[in-house]
């Protein structure tokens, strides 16, 4: 364990000196004496953990922790209430106002603890899932860059592709699991010489040839796993390229035989190609873009999908204008 920082919030002097005897050999505490003080103590100090007694001067417990998820910087930090109020309707109040636990006075040290250890745990968990993720999203722009493409279109067609997921009613958790594994679906450019991936105009036939082997390079590069993500992005780095009818890379699928993530993939990532500018063409027009969609449509694309992700006309616009290139 790291030495996590708490900041304990009490207006009665003996309640702070318990709170030191209970918890100084674990933790680095910070101390404020009222709500006020308390919000400008998290601002400076950005503790891990807050302890919140509800009836201070100045400004209360409850009210405190109102302001303190009004703010983008502080929201996350977890807000555990130690109060001598102890009616069901208190407690609801303190979950109301936005904490995560309530612990009654007089407080009882191994309960103390055990309830730290248990919301810090969760908030390490939490900071270990958003690691993974800015690291998927890393090696995805690690592969645009060998593209002369910027990081945002993996931002981008992530999130068309969770737009399409969801508008077809997949559960909201593979969903999320999708945009999480789509930034990796061109991993394997990595591995593709660069007089290939920066080779301005077309590419002859043997350059082709080996440019159709980074679908497999990044599906050995990801390998396989236990793991739901690895095992979607290894999916999505394979088949991504797949087309309908069966005339795409590597394996030659065709249809329902095309992993559905490897399907949504291939329509969002094609069309944020279109609608950006690369170095070989110009951005075209959204509604080009779309037409384009419809003509592929039971050739290139999967046309069930085709029908839904143009449902999301409005989503998707809301998307490329949050994350544009930038110049």
């Amino acid at each position: 364990m790291y030495n996590e920082k708490i900041l304990v919030v009490d207006d009665e002097p003996q309640n702070l000196q318990l709170m030191r005897q209970i918890l100084s050999q674990d933790y680095h505490l910070i101390f404020a004496t009222d709500g006020q003080k308390a919000l400008e103590v998290a601002a400076k100090h950005k503790p891990d953990l807050i302890l919140m007694d509800v009836m201070m001067p100045v400004l209360n417990g409850y009210q405190a922790c109102k302001d303190l998820k009004k703010d983008p910087e502080l929201a996350h930090i977890p807000v555990i209430f130690v109060s001598a109020m102890n009616d069901i309707e208190d407690e609801t109040e303190g979950f109301d106002a936005g904490g995560v636990d309530y612990i009654t006075k007089p407080v009882k040290a191994a309960v103390v603890r055990r309830r730290l250890q248990t919301h810090l745990s969760l908030v390490h968990v939490e900071e270990l899932i958003k690691t993974r993720q800015l690291i998927i999203e890393r090696l995805g722009r690690a592969a645009e860059f060998k593209d002369n493409e910027t990081g945002r279109h993996v931002l981008r067609m992530s999130s068309y592709s969770y737009l399409l997921a969801e508008k077809i009613g997949q559960p909201v958790g593979w969903c999320q699991l999708l945009q999480q594994a789509a930034p990796m679906h061109d991993l394997g450019k990595i591995g593709i010489p660069d007089h290939i991936m920066l080779k301005q105009g077309p590419l002859d036939d043997a350059e082709w040839k080996i440019m159709k082997t980074h679908p497999q390079i990044g599906a050995d590069i990801i390998g396989e796993h236990r793991s739901e993500l690895l095992t979607m992005a290894r999916e999505i780095a394979l088949t991504h390229h797949e087309k309908w009818n069966g005339q795409g890379y590597p394996k030659g699928l065709s249809q329902s035989d095309i992993p559905l993530s490897g399907r949504i993939v291939a329509i969002a990532d094609v069309f944020d190609a279109l609608v950006t500018v690369r170095p070989y063409k110009k951005a075209w027009p959204v509604e080009k873009a779309f037409a384009t969609l419809r003509e592929d449509a039971g050739t290139h694309f999967d046309p069930e999908l085709v029908t839904a992700f143009l449902g999301c006309r409005e989503k998707i616009l809301h998307v490329k204008e949050k994350w544009p290139d930038k110049e």
